[in-house]
């Protein structure tokens, strides 16, 4: 059983380009750097005014999403979160790849 982290985020159009290019450069080095990373895939959903970017993070387990937490790579990334909307992180437990 793997551990699913479900972030998202609300952007505006205008900050969109700047937010996702941030997520990416998470993203690539999260698999590039964690042993424990798993799947690391970031999807947007456009509408509304507001562009949806949901991530979907696999790790092997708790922990390896834990040491995810103190990477630079993720310090970096927390910049961005200004300029957006973070909504609530859902954790699930994947049962079936």
């Amino acid at each position: 059983m793997s551990f699913v982290v479900l972030p998202e985020f609300h952007v505006a159009p205008e900050k969109l380009s700047a937010f996702l290019a941030a997520a990416r450069a998470d993203a690539e080095a999260s698999l590039a750097t964690e042993p424990g990373c798993l799947q690391f895939d970031v999807v947007v959903q456009q509408g509304d005014g507001l562009a949806r970017v949901l991530f979907y993070e696999v790790y092997t387990d708790r922990a390896a999403f834990d040491a995810h937490l103190q990477t630079p790579h993720l310090a970096a990334f927390r910049e961005a979160l200004a300029q957006c909307d973070e909504q609530p992180v859902r954790f699930l437990d994947r049962v079936v790849p």
